[in-house]
């Protein structure tokens, strides 16, 4: 009997000992999720700024690759004016490619503006160095070295020899002449104070028109 009571004693204690174990386990696991929990906490603002920082990284390149592109390779100019109709109109966006370009005949270019001129233009290019340029006001012909040139497909009017500039011309090496498409009223190369370009003043060549949107495309 005496054993009997003593088991009946023993019982009790183990359990209590079981209970504790049971409760410092959940303690402890309750312990180890609030730190996993605290360093999850920990851990959001850190990943957020580390996106944040390659979000910034990357933006920053972005805008460093279209700065250079738009100096050296391509720039944005707005034509000024009519004398381009109907090949360009007033208010249009073009976009200009000036890397290692070298003006041919027939290209559109944009101008710089320098002492002899008060704004960029935009012309057409009619003969480049070594080629001479003669203007037959009767007919409307313009001749490149004794060949007519067939300008139907954008000229704007009649070609004469209004302008102050003497016929034949002939274009000096390093120099373009240079037409707009709106003959009747373009102030080009026809007048001395416009006169043979230099290469030099030459931005580059229009290649896009972006605006208006419903004329965009390659301009001819």
């Amino acid at each position: 009997m005496d054993t009997q009571v003593f088991d009946k004693v023993e019982n009790p204690k183990k359990s209590q000992d079981d209970d504790v174990k049971i409760s410092n386990k959940k303690k402890s696991k309750s312990t180890d999720e609030s730190t996993e929990n605290s360093k999850i906490k920990k851990d959001v603002p850190s990943s957020l700024m580390s996106g944040l920082f390659d979000w910034a990284s990357a933006f920053l390149f972005a805008l460093i690759v279209v700065v250079m592109l738009m100096t050296f390779c391509f720039r944005l100019v707005d034509v000024d004016g009519s004398s381009m109709l109907e090949t360009l109109q007033d208010g249009n966006k073009v976009i200009v490619t000036g890397l290692n370009y070298e003006p041919k005949s027939g290209d559109i270019v944009v101008i710089s503006h320098g002492a002899e001129l008060d704004k960029a233009l935009v012309k057409r290019v009619i003969a480049v160095g070594g080629q001479t340029v003669d203007i037959n006001s009767i007919t409307g012909e313009v001749l490149v070295d004794g060949t007519a040139l067939e300008e139907s497909a954008y000229t704007n009017g009649k070609t004469v020899a209004d302008g102050d500039s003497e016929f034949p011309m002939y274009v000096e090496e390093g120099t373009v002449f240079v037409l707009g498409d709106n003959r009747p009223i373009s102030k080009d190369s026809r007048y001395t104070d416009v006169g043979l370009i230099d290469v030099n003043n030459i931005i580059g060549k229009v290649g896009f028109r972006i605006y208006p949107l419903d004329e965009f495309g390659k301009v001819e």
